[in-house]
């Protein structure tokens, strides 16, 4: 029996659908004799449908975002869906205003689509998601979510004032990091929240080099004609629930990358994937980068 075909969209808690394959930049706009050749990897993947693109404030101490600013430009607007990120020590009253104003004009937006608070930090959640519904009601965001929350975090933003309006959690999550599969997915799931993974193809080299050294992988991916960090991102957004980020500065990798919905592993592959990477049976900490 073949995979059940991977969905193009997921719904955030009020109905909005987002791409469930965006992009990532991370390291991006880091280098100037990069900066032309990210740029045009980034419409690219825009051009492939890949219209989920994911920042934030620390990369590059802002680098980032200016180089997300120049590759939508051609755009318009409204078939794009931008995502930034707020560091923690920026997400209470004093600062994350002006924060926020500071990605829009790095971005060169009016609003932002996904504001995320990047980690948790000092300042008290009550303090930020107060803040984050008063961006929301001002204009400047449309929805807002955390990132690195595992399960206890996200019971105790829930308990606080409006912290159900939260849209999304975004985590660390790939073939070889499966423990939010044990509860945080599955609290995700039935609060109707979906996950956004950031390195879906793994986190470092020497990780992907394992997986990638993997026999099973190996026979797999070479069956089927594929990389193995296409077989990784099949992996992610084969969960109903999952949206992936992954990063490509190469087109290569773009085309690679946007190449998965056309893709369609049979049933009894996933089992052997999943028999040599298995999902631990117990709760485990969050990865976090």
């Amino acid at each position: 029996m073949n995979q059940k075909k991977i969905l193009r969209e997921v719904l955030l808690p009020d109905g909005t659908k987002l791409p469930k394959l965006g992009q990532g930049t991370w390291y991006m706009g880091e280098k100037s004799r990069l900066w032309q050749q990210e740029v045009k990897a980034l419409a690219m993947g825009i051009e492939y449908g890949m219209t989920l693109i994911d920042t934030a404030e620390m990369y590059g101490e802002g680098a980032a975002e200016e180089l997300v600013g120049e590759a939508i430009k051609p755009y318009p607007r409204e078939t794009l869906h931008i995502v930034s990120k707020v560091y923690p020590h920026h997400a209470g009253r004093k600062t994350i205003f002006k924060s926020c104003e500071a990605s829009l004009r790095r971005l060169g937006l009016d609003y932002l689509d996904l504001y995320l608070l990047h980690w948790r930090g000092n300042i008290p959640l009550e303090e930020t998601v107060e803040c984050m519904n008063e961006l929301v009601a001002q204009g400047k965001i449309k929805h807002w979510g955390v990132s690195n929350f595992d399960t206890e975090d996200m019971e105790e933003l829930w308990q606080t004032p409006g912290g159900d309006r939260c849209s999304t959690n975004q985590v660390l999550y790939h073939l070889n990091s499966r423990g939010t599969e044990y509860d945080l997915q599955p609290w995700l799931k039935a609060h109707r929240l979906p996950m956004m993974a950031y390195c879906p193809m793994a986190h470092n080299l020497s990780t992907r080099q394992r997986i990638a050294q993997n026999p099973v992988v190996q026979e797999i991916a070479q069956n089927y004609g594929l990389t193995v960090e296409q077989i990784l991102l099949c992996f992610v957004l084969g969960q109903e629930n999952v949206m992936a980020i992954p990063k490509a500065s190469q087109p290569d990798h773009v085309k690679d990358n946007a190449q998965v919905y056309d893709i369609s592993i049979h049933e009894e592959d996933w089992q052997r994937i999943n028999l040599a990477f298995p999902a631990p049976q117990h709760k485990t900490y969050l990865d976090i980068l």
